[in-house]
């Protein structure tokens, strides 16, 4: 399984953060950041592959802008 954030189009209302903090957090520029990700070239979303959906889920749900999937 895998978390895409498009983190260019995070507002930084921290919701992900305050949720799942174990694999979110606010960055220095306001936005949040998915910890441990890695960029992917082509779409410049933030990329993490996980083995358990965990709070993520309830992370995604909880985003007013929609910018976190879990894709499988």
């Amino acid at each position: 399984m895998k978390i895409v954030q498009e983190r260019e189009q995070c507002i930084g209302c921290g919701t992900c953060a305050a949720i799942c903090s174990k694999h979110w957090k606010m960055a220095d520029d306001g936005k949040s950041t998915l910890l441990d990700s890695k960029i992917n070239p082509e779409t410049k979303n933030h990329e993490k592959e996980i083995k358990e959906i965990e709070c993520n889920k309830e992370a995604a749900e909880s985003c007013p802008v929609q910018i976190i999937h879990l894709e499988k």
